[in-house]
């Protein structure tokens, strides 16, 4: 497969890496990938050469204050802003591959994030849409107290940085990926008070505007997952109605793409990818 790099400045200056992953003949498909919280896209090059022998390309970027993209670790000034840079790898994809069907593709703050945009109504020129362990609320709820001192650094001190509260050994079952994750320098484990309530209000104004979807949704979810809720995802199926497709996995961790049973897990995103080209 190969591998290019690209990158944008955003409205306010910042610079974002991106990059992607194409297969030797002209893709029938293209996934656009939004990261979750405290990684990068780098992380999934797996991913990229499972869907590159299948035909796809993948196209990512690293979030403002993640991976090799510009920014404070850990803060952006809204969602509304991390929404305008998703247009950017949108806009990529669409300029690179315009004659290929097109998916937007997040896990975890990515899922929450490509499902508010598509319910935002930018899913235009979309073919579908894929969530996985998406954070639409957290699995263990918050402490009210901190809650509520979020609520006031948001308007006080917005950047103010804090652990994020992720475990690595909650991610994955694999030992390998737990270790990797750890030892990763583009990784980090910093959440601030902007974004992580602008994440829990994000979650509950998804699950509200479910019924508005307009494209096929993918969502996929472990319900042994310990960082977001299993049950939030299936309330938001029940909402999405038929526009939306739900796989729960049985005994799998957070991030089910790097289980031992990823294979299982990827073959099943393959076949809904190739369902929808129908």
């Amino acid at each position: 497969m190969a591998h290019i790099e690209f990158g944008w400045k955003t409205s306010d200056g910042l610079g974002l890496y991106g990059q992607g992953w194409e297969p030797e003949t002209k893709p029938k498909g293209v996934v656009s990938l939004v990261h979750g919280l405290g990684e990068h896209s780098g992380r999934y090059e797996h991913v990229a050469a499972f869907l590159n022998q299948a035909g796809y390309a993948l196209l990512g970027f690293d979030l403002r204050g993640h991976g090799k993209s510009e920014g404070q670790r850990g803060y952006a000034p809204g969602f509304g802003v991390l929404l305008e840079d998703i247009s950017l790898l949108v806009a990529e994809t669409r300029q690179r591959y315009g004659g290929s069907r097109r998916y937007l593709y997040g896990h975890s703050l990515g899922g929450n994030l490509v499902l508010e945009y598509l319910l935002r109504g930018r899913a235009e020129g979309l073919s579908g849409v894929i969530a996985t362990g998406p954070c639409l609320r957290t699995a263990s709820e918050p402490p009210a107290w901190k809650v509520a001192l979020g609520r006031i650094l948001y308007r006080l001190w917005p950047r103010m940085s804090m652990w994020n509260e992720i475990e690595p050994e909650v991610l994955s079952h694999d030992r390998y990926v737990v270790e990797a994750y750890k030892d990763d320098p583009l990784v980090h484990d910093r959440l601030t008070a902007r974004v992580g309530i602008d994440l829990l209000e994000s979650g509950l104004w998804i699950l509200e505007q479910a019924g508005e979807a307009s494209v096929p949704v993918l969502l996929m979810h472990g319900d042994a997952d310990r960082v977001t809720s299993v049950e939030a995802s299936r309330e938001f199926v029940g909402g999405a109605g038929e526009w939306c497709t739900l796989k729960i996995w049985e005994g799998l961790y957070h991030e089910i793409h790097n289980e031992p049973e990823k294979g299982e897990v990827l073959a099943y995103l393959l076949e809904w990818l190739e369902s929808k080209g129908q």
